[in-house]
């Protein structure tokens, strides 16, 4: 017992002598972090005072409680502590450990307490959605009106909604303005995570969940409805007119009732809907 108490403090003093050593501030570069982050510090959560790889780790476990009352997420800008991953030791928010020197994140925003050693995600702070994003500062720019940052090629070529990302993904229902994934704006403004639109075009699901209005250019599919209703000729019984509203120009008008669609007068779009029960059957001349 006596020589392996002895061993086991030999070992302690060891470890703790090693933590002490200076370390080349890039020692342990991405050999450290989680599914999330490749990093070289955890974060302590002020919110329950636990310690975290990062805050989406936290979050996974908090909002995973049995309890909903105790479910909550971590707000990244409170986070006073970390623990370096390489001496263990617990100390203020800082780029490089106070103890050994290792610099913690490669990437590392003092407002957001964010650390990252992978800097191919180009990550920068946008001041005025007052978090960090990913993709080049250079590659976006952030609407005023709509309170996101969107990619160059959207500038002036969007329509605004405000605060379009401050919502949850209409498929998922994911909350979008600090949400991970990549977002899609569709022509009407809404916002949605690129996976969602993808999965909704591959189910042939062309409409906006929010507004109903068109995600797409619908023009070919359209004129491809046009040459299908000409060659079905409805029976005579369902000769009659409805009343429509078109989800895509929100103009209301009449089109004469057939199974596979109803077109709109102003627009000639198909993404319409009845407003109003047939009227009589237009009867034969006798």
């Amino acid at each position: 017992m006596g020589s392996g108490a002895s061993a086991n403090l030999h070992s302690d003093s060891m470890e703790a002598a090693d933590s002490s050593i200076l370390r080349d501030k890039d020692f342990g570069k991405f050999q450290f972090g989680c599914e999330h982050y490749q990093r070289r510090c955890k974060i302590r959560a002020p919110c329950c005072n636990l310690i975290f790889p990062c805050r989406h780790c936290h979050n996974d476990a908090a909002n995973s409680l049995s309890d909903p009352k105790e479910r909550h997420d971590l707000v990244r800008q409170n986070v006073k502590q970390v623990v370096c991953s390489i001496c263990q030791t617990e100390q203020e928010v800082a780029q490089f450990c106070s103890n050994c020197g290792v610099n913690m994140g490669e990437y590392f925003c003092d407002i957001c307490k964010f650390f990252d050693d992978d800097t191919s995600k180009e990550q920068f702070h946008c001041d005025d959605c007052g978090i960090c994003r990913v993709g080049g500062r250079d590659k976006f720019f952030h609407c005023q009106n709509c309170g996101a940052c969107y990619t160059m090629g959207l500038r002036n070529k969007h329509s605004c909604i405000e605060n379009s990302t401050k919502n949850s993904c209409p498929v998922c229902y994911e909350y979008l303005f600090d949400s991970v994934k990549a977002a899609h704006v569709m022509k009407c403004g809404h916002t949605m995570h690129i996976v969602c639109f993808k999965k909704m075009i591959n189910e042939n699901q062309y409409r906006c969940p929010i507004c109903s209005k068109s995600m797409l250019d619908m023009s070919h599919s359209w004129q491809l409805l046009d040459l299908e209703i000409s060659a079905t000729e409805m029976p005579v019984e369902y000769n009659f007119e409805v009343s429509i509203l078109c989800n895509d120009c929100n103009k209301g008008s009449k089109a004469m009732f057939h199974i596979l669609g109803h077109k709109c007068s102003d627009c000639g779009s198909y993404n319409t809907r009845r407003i109003s029960t047939p009227q009589d059957p237009v009867s034969e001349t006798e």
